[in-house]
């Protein structure tokens, strides 16, 4: 055989090796995975007492696995009964950034929640365990450490509500239970309702409006059951109630009021006139005229002060559900009109008005009601 043959020989040889090679490895998945060693906030032995503020939270850390010896692996916290082996663990959640972190904040209702799940009753001061797993695809391994947190739980209810109705002498319909006026269910649990509640004279809630429905009433912000409430300040209210966390929340509504974007100001107040319902009769609206034409954008700008009454006025924003940028038709559906609370802009989440409305006297209506979406209507 002679020097070329010789060198061509290896040179095939070389190949095949790097091509066999190529085939073994590339595109087998890297299935490296160690656990993670080191649990790292909250503290082993934590003890927690829950709070109902939507904010309170716990925020809890570990390290992250090496990865020299498991590449990049996603995470998991789970949670335990004290005496679970995470075999068959209450709640499993991915940390932060969908489990890239090593990390996850974790608030104080949803804590509520797995707490009962470990069979901790509500008010009730019980241990849960939590570790963390790290996942490679079909890979998944316990940390070698597990922390325990004792939380004492917020006053939630483990029969929670279908329906619940505000009635009483304070109310807007008076004793007559037949009257009562329903609240909106936000969540499972948790309802809402926009209100007028007269100062100084009781009201309370029920889940029904006819036989001897159960009663609750609230007390330094939390629902309790069987009794009744007074507010030494009367008013409109956005009363909110949550069975979960037994939380319970009041909030003034001082007034709403007609955005216009152009002006950038509230031109004219929506009284309010009763069962969620804030109305501005025969009010006027003309259009700003602008180098490319009439500017129509609108929203509700709604003031309100927290803390029942007593914290500083703020401002909230009513602006659209379903984000437009036309005006409305005669054949608009409904959805049209659907409102929600935004954060208060000049522009953002606006309507427009249809233009047989520019400076024609209209009726201007807010409907804040159980069982409709929250929405409004503009009729001359």
């Amino acid at each position: 055989m002679n020097k070329i043959d010789i060198n061509l020989s290896i040179i095939v040889t070389l190949i095949s090796l790097i091509f066999v090679s190529c085939n073994d490895s590339m595109g087998d998945p890297d299935t490296r995975l160690s656990e993670v060693k080191t649990l790292i906030e909250p503290a082993d032995g934590k003890t927690i007492t829950l709070e109902p503020s939507a904010s309170a939270s716990v925020y809890f850390e570990w390290d992250y696995v090496k990865a020299e010896e498991s590449g990049t692996a996603i995470y998991q916290i789970a949670f335990d009964t004290q005496e679970g082996d995470f075999s068959n663990p209450v709640y499993v959640m991915y940390a932060d950034n969908n489990g890239y972190y090593n990390h996850v904040t974790i608030t104080h209702k949803l804590l509520n929640k797995i707490a009962g799940m470990a069979d901790i009753m509500p008010s009730e001061t019980g241990t849960l365990k939590w570790t963390v797993f790290s996942i490679k695809g079909t890979k998944i391994m316990k940390a070698s450490q597990s922390n325990s947190l004792t939380i004492t739980r917020l006053s939630g209810f483990a029969d929670l509500p279908i329906d619940v109705y505000i009635t009483g002498e304070a109310s807007e319909g008076g004793t007559d239970l037949a009257h009562a006026q329903k609240m909106k269910v936000v969540s499972n649990g948790t309802f809402e309702v926009y209100t007028q509640v007269l100062a100084n004279k009781p009201f309370y809630f029920t889940d029904g409006i006819t036989g001897t429905p159960r009663q609750f009433y609230t007390s330094n912000g939390l629902v309790k059951e069987n009794g009744t409430t007074t507010l030494s300040n009367g008013g409109v209210y956005r009363i909110i109630l949550d069975f979960n966390t037994g939380a319970a929340t009041y909030t003034l509504v001082e007034k709403i009021g007609f955005f216009f974007c152009p002006s950038n100001a509230v031109l004219f107040e929506l009284p309010y006139i009763g069962n969620g319902i804030f109305k501005a009769t025969k009010q006027t609206v003309t259009f700003k005229q602008e180098s490319w034409g009439r500017d129509q954008r609108y929203k509700f700008r709604m003031f309100v002060r927290e803390n029942g009454g007593q914290g500083d006025s703020e401002e909230l924003e009513w602006g659209t559900l379903n984000q437009t940028d036309s005006p409305p038709t005669a054949t608009s559906p409904e959805s049209y009109y659907h409102m929600q609370l935004v954060t208060p802009t000049q522009w953002d989440n606006k309507w427009k008005l249809m233009g047989d409305f520019d400076g024609v006297p209209a009726d201007y209506t807010v409907y804040l009601q159980a069982d409709k979406p929250y929405t409004h209507s503009i009729c001359k």
